[in-house]
């Protein structure tokens, strides 16, 4: 499975651009035999096997999609200027790799040599529009050449194993999700489960909401990457999560509030399994869930993340022992949920 998380954050897939991930994930489910389509937005929308015996349905949800840039100028003399897609900190830009347009041209972001930036311009922090990227161009007509108006943009980032479990790559938010879900449904299962692969999360959520009208769910389970910040200089109660303590619940965040049976339901599982777990210790962000809860005419919702240090960045950190956790959690969790749901009114 790491293997495969590894295969799949090679790719690039910014915000409304993901076909490369999607056709890389469809060799997967073409090898399953499973019946799938694409919807007029690009989710990729996979029906598990299912004996049939339960009569609900359960929407898995991860998105496809990752944080990036879009060209939105082209100078004189040949640098691209260029807006984000997703939250970014223009912080960690300046000097990263990159890789650019379909023709995947290498470049690099830039900013005002040091020796010449004044005394503000050195203490404040640098802003998006002042940054620029370099495909060794010399002028505006070669730089066309090489991309156009309206291309996106990836960073240049190879993931790397460190330590005895650590994993670094980008877009670890939310590969990770796919490959858990990709692991999913391997199995039959007894109820009717319709795994969600979404595009657009990071810049609003757009697909989940266009599939969760379509499927009209009655549990959504979202599988996610999510904010690590056990790091120095930030208080224990601001952590968020911490990596290598297991998969997160979250109770709730900016988008949606967790359904409190299902959050028990994991909980209970976790417990009676001896799987590790942790709570989502911080309300923020948000992910698929905010849209799903509020499709159609309502659905239960519950999110379960593997936790990212330095999210949306080309450098994201997971602890591979987490991710093998989640699996763990969301497979048993699910296994166990006509128990949850026997006898009570789905309405």
């Amino acid at each position: 499975m790491i293997n495969k998380l590894m295969e799949l954050t090679r790719l690039d897939g910014i915000s409304g651009d993901e076909q490369v991930v999607r056709q890389a994930i469809l060799k997967d489910i073409r090898n399953e035999a499973l019946d799938y389509q694409t919807d007029s937005i690009g989710n990729l929308i996979v029906n598990a096997k299912t004996t049939g015996e339960y009569n609900f349905r359960v929407m898995l949800s991860a998105h496809m999609d990752e944080v990036g840039f879009m060209i939105n100028g082209i100078t004189d003399d040949g640098k691209l200027k260029f807006a984000s897609v997703g939250g970014i900190d223009p912080r960690i830009l300046i000097g990263q790799q990159l890789r650019v347009g379909t023709k995947k041209i290498p470049g690099v972001i830039g900013y005002k040599p040091i020796h010449l930036q004044d005394k503000a311009e050195r203490e404040s922090v640098v802003r998006l529009k002042n940054l620029y990227i370099d495909v060794g161009a010399k002028d505006r007509e070669q730089a066309g050449s090489l991309a156009a108006l309206g291309d996106s943009i990836a960073f240049a980032s190879e993931p790397v194993m460190f330590g005895k479990t650590r994993l670094k790559a980008k877009a670890l938010d939310d590969r990770v999700g796919c490959v858990i879900l990709l692991e999913l449904l391997k199995q039959v299962w007894p109820f009717e489960m319709v795994a969600c692969f979404t595009v657009q999360e990071e810049v609003g959520l757009r697909g989940a909401r266009v599939a969760a009208n379509r499927i009209q769910p009655d549990i959504a389970v979202v599988l996610e990457g999510t904010t690590c910040a056990d790091v120095p200089g930030v208080k224990e109660h601001e952590f968020s999560t911490i990596l290598g303590k297991g998969p997160a619940i979250s109770f709730a965040d900016r988008t949606s509030i967790g359904d409190r049976k299902l959050i028990d339901h994991l909980v209970k599982t976790a417990q009676d399994e001896g799987i590790s777990y942790q709570w989502k210790q911080t309300v923020s962000g948000g992910n698929d869930a905010g849209k799903i809860q509020t499709s159609v005419k309502g659905v239960r919702v519950i999110s379960i993340s593997a936790p990212c240090r330095y999210i949306h960045s080309p450098v994201s950190c997971l602890d591979t022992e987490d991710v093998e956790n989640m699996l763990k959690l969301v497979r048993a969790a699910l296994i166990k949920l006509p128990h949850l749901l026997r006898g009570r009114n789905e309405g």
